[in-house]
Parts: C-alpha cells; sequence; structure tokens
C-alpha cells in the first residue's frame, strides 16, 4: 500500500500527536508499505528514529508572515523555499512560533477557509510537489484543524482521505470567541469531504462525533500502541538494583519510594495537582523516604507555572523531595519510567491520548490516574492501575498512599499493566487496526474489494523507502 501520511509539527517539542504519528509510519515501512510522512508548520521531533521527509510544506514562518503581512502572500517560490527550510523554521520555532490556542484564531480560521483563505498560495505549493510524487492509495491528516486539506487533495489524487482525531478538542476549545464557533461551524462543513475519521481511544467517538457533528459510524476506533523495544519490565531492573545496593551498602537509597510525572509541563497536563497530593501524603508519611520526580517538555511561557510548584513544595518543606529533570530523550525516558515506583500525569481534562500512561505500564510501573477521559478506558483494559474522582488532590494523595502501603497490589498492577500494554497497545496490534480501516475505506472508494496480503512481506524494503532524517 502506497499512504500519504501528513503529520503537525510543534515547534520543537516531543508532542504525542507527532510521536503516534511517526511511531505509525516507521511500523508501515517495516511492513514493507511506502509511506510519505510529511510535515506540515515545522520539523517533526519524535524520540524515535525520524521517518519524515526533510522539507517542511505550509512552513511556520511562511504562514504566519502571510496571515499577518500581505505581501508575503504574493513573494516567489524560490524566497518561500528560503523561509520554509527545515534549519531556519528550526532557529525561529522555539521562540517565535506560538502554539497558544488563545493567540492562533485567526490562522486557524485562515487555515479552515483552505484554498479560498489568505494561505492559498500553500495548498498551491502543495498541489505542486504532489505532481512529482506517486499517487498514494490514501491520505491521511493528522486533525481536524488541517481538514480544510482534504477536498483539494481528494480532487487533486481521486483517492480517499482519512482524518485522525487525536487531541484537537482541547485546542479549540482554548480558541477565543468568535474564533472558536468560526473554527468549529467551518470543520463541520467540511466533514463531508473525508471519507473515515479515525479516533485513538473509544472515550474520543461521541465527543468528537458531538463537536463536529460527524454522524458516529464515520469515525473508527484505531488504539494507540507504541515501540515496544527496550521497555522491559521494572522489576529486572529492581533485581539488578537491588544486588548492586547490597554490594554498595546503599540499600537505603533503594528504598526511596518514587513518584513520577511524565507529560508535558503545562496547567492542564495536572502537575500542580500531582503536588498537591504529593504534600498530603507526605502528612500521612512522616520519616518515609520519598521523592516525586517529573519530566517532559515545558516552553518558556510555563517556567513560572513550575517554580510555582517548587515553591509551594518547598513551602512545606519538601522542596528537595522534588526534581524536573526536563525534556529527555528517548533512552532517558525509558531510565527515567523503569525508576519509579507508581507513575501519575492527572491531567484536569478529558484526555483523549495519554501516551505517557501507556509508557509508564509498559515498564510495569503502575499508575494513579483519575476517572475520565481515555485514562478510564486504559487502566480498565490492561488492570495497570488505580483510578480515582478527577480533580481531587485528597483522592490522587488516597490512591498514592495505597500504593505505598500495599506493595504486593502495587507489584500486581504493574505485572498486569505490562501484560496489558503488550495485548491492546502495542504498536503492532495498532497497525493491524489502521490497515484493516485503512482497506475498508479504499474497498468502498473504488467499488473493489482491497485486501492486503494476510502477512506482511518483511522488513528488508522499508530500509530501502524509509526517509529518515
Amino acid at each position: 500500500m502506497n499512504i500519504l501520511s501528513i503529520t503537525a509539527g510543534a515547534a520543537g517539542m516531543y508532542c504525542g500527536s507527532c510521536l503516534r504519528d511517526n511511531s505509525q509510519a516507521r511500523e508501515l515501512l517495516r511492513r514493507d508499505h511506502r509511506v510519505t510522512l510529511l510535515p506540515l508548520y515545522t520539523p517533526t521531533s519524535p524520540d524515535e528514529t525520524n521517518v519524515s521527509e526533510k522539507r517542511v510544506l505550509f512552513g511556520g514562518i511562511s504562514v504566519y508572515l502571510q496571515q499577518y503581512v500581505p505581501l508575503f502572500r504574493k513573494t516567489p517560490r524560490f524566497f518561500d523555499r528560503l523561509l520554509d527550510n527545515p534549519r531556519i523554521i528550526n532557529l525561529f520555532a522555539s521562540r517565535s512560533i506560538s502554539t497558544d490556542p488563545r493567540l492562533l484564531g485567526e490562522m486557524t480560521v485562515s487555515m479552515l477557509e483552505g484554498e479560498r483563505g489568505v494561505l492559498r498560495k500553500e495548498f498551491d505549493k502543495l498541489l505542486d510537489w504532489l505532481r512529482d510524487e506517486p499517487v498514494p492509495d490514501i491520505v491521511n491528516l493528522p486533525n481536524s484543524l488541517l481538514i480544510s486539506l482534504a477536498a483539494p487533495l481528494k480532487r487533486a489524487l481521486q483517492r480517499p482521505i482519512v482524518c485522525t482525531l487525536q487531541g484537537e478538542d482541547l485546542f479549540l476549545n482554548g480558541l477565543v470567541e468568535p474564533y472558536r464557533g468560526k473554527a468549529l461551524d467551518m470543520i463541520a462543513r467540511q466533514v463531508r469531504d473525508v471519507d473515515m475519521f479515525l479516533a485513538v481511544s473509544e472515550y474520543y467517538v461521541p465527543t468528537m462525533a458531538k463537536m463536529l457533528a460527524i454522524p458516529r459510524e464515520r469515525i473508527a476506533v484505531v488504539p494507540l500502541g507504541i515501540d515496544l523495544t527496550g521497555y522491559e519490565s521494572r522489576r529486572s531492573g529492581e533485581a539488578a538494583k537491588a544486588d548492586e545496593s547490597r554490594r554498595s551498602g546503599e540499600a537505603a537509597k533503594a528504598d526511596v519510594f518514587r513518584i513520577g510525572y511524565f507529560a508535558r509541563v503545562s496547567p492542564e497536563k495536572g502537575l500542580h495537582l500531582l503536588a498537591e497530593a504529593y504534600k498530603r501524603l507526605r502528612a500521612r508519611t512522616p520519616g518515609v523516604a520519598m521523592r516525586l520526580d517529573a519530566a517532559g517538555w515545558m516552553s518558556p511561557a510555563q517556567a513560572p507555572y513550575l517554580e510555582e510548584i517548587r515553591q509551594s513544595l518547598a513551602a512545606d518543606g519538601f522542596g528537595s523531595e522534588f526534581t524536573y529533570h526536563g525534556a529527555v530523550d528517548r533512552d532517558a525516558k525509558l531510565a527515567f519510567l523503569r525508576s519509579l515506583d507508581v507513575m501519575s500525569a492527572p491531567a484536569t481534562y478529558d484526555e483523549p491520548k495519554g501516551v505517557s500512561i501507556i509508557e509508564a505500564m509498559a515498564v510495569g510501573v503502575p499508575v494513579v490516574q483519575p476517572r475520565r477521559g481515555s485514562f478510564t478506558e486504559m487502566v480498565e483494559q490492561t488492570g495497570g492501575g488505580l483510578l480515582v474522582p478527577p480533580d481531587s488532590a485528597e483522592a490522587l494523595a488516597d490512591g498514592l498512599f495505597t500504593l505505598w502501603r500495599d506493595r504486593d497490589l502495587a507489584a500486581r498492577l504493574g505485572r498486569q499493566g505490562f501484560d496489558g500494554v503488550r495485548r491492546y497497545y502495542s504498536i503492532d496490534r495498532s497497525i493491524d487496526r489502521l490497515l484493516e480501516v485503512y482497506s475498508d475505506v479504499i474497498a468502498r472508494s473504488t467499488g473493489s474489494d482491497f485486501r492486503l496480503p494476510s502477512t506482511p512481506l518483511g522488513p528488508g524494503k522499508a530500509e530501502a523507502t524509509g526517509r529518515s532524517s
């Protein structure tokens, strides 16, 4: 199968949607499918081998300038190529291209206006690029905010279009009026241009069907999946660590109960709620060796938020027990997760993805999560943790206390999570489902019985067709 998969860069941060898009493309290539993973706005920054195209269309700098300086809507292509150079985009991305939905209302509406709007030159550039590319069997858009690409791509390629739904409701709800209302209306009017929508969780189907006026029968669930390479059980690491501790006389250090947070550092992801729960937990466990360790990407704008959390912990005497480890690469991420006794990322909204929860359970770390969004189905399917009432520091502290006090329970939940991720959330299972949906969509579009071979042809060609950067 030949797949054109579009992905939206996120200004240099580790983005869950970018990680998912790249992981899917890598696995499809491994199975000998041809995949073109095309970044829009900025280059992507996955923590695995990047298989995306080296070029960027709808370059963030060009789009911004065309939106606010009419002169740039008429600049020649050679000049645009300078602005769209990935190195130039990366140089300015983290400091100049905002991803705050409150500031991006006008640009969101312009993108949804598509060929009729001020960004029409970017649509022309995309269609020009397609003329030199093999015609794909199917096109996958990364989110509904890019739904305006569906009609021109379908017209140019005469191929079906699918659109992934993976978290854009948070962005849309963050837009100020009148942009939020306009954006929702414009997306709903273009739903007809998409052959099938792909939700990343069962929870997300009714949520997005209602928000975007999508008939439920036109939404298929393709569950999240991670590449499990390197996700060894923390229990094997614990045994080695315990042996080493006994030899070095550091057994006491090894007994520290480590609570972890792994997600983007921002208020909606709930680090402040976990910090408050940690303080309440410590009030119930005086004299016990504990730590709160956090890791994840943070924008410069969130530095005051993190500092407020630090000061709050320090004011109650726990400042020395908290460490922020920053944005971590894949190896450091795996080491961080394996160092934990329990993990929690208590988002204050209904999270449709929650990849970090899957990653923690994949190494045998139990989780304590609010009963909301996709967290409920993840924890219930895998049996890898405890669910507590949302937005409650006290309930979160109760869950953490339960796992500290009952280590047998924690170990059992860790084993269940480890096995459950392999049963429900592996990249293999996710791609099996994705290919099933693709085949059905292509068959309906062409009126033929399109079916893939029952087994992949092997990884040999993947290495030749992968376009890593």
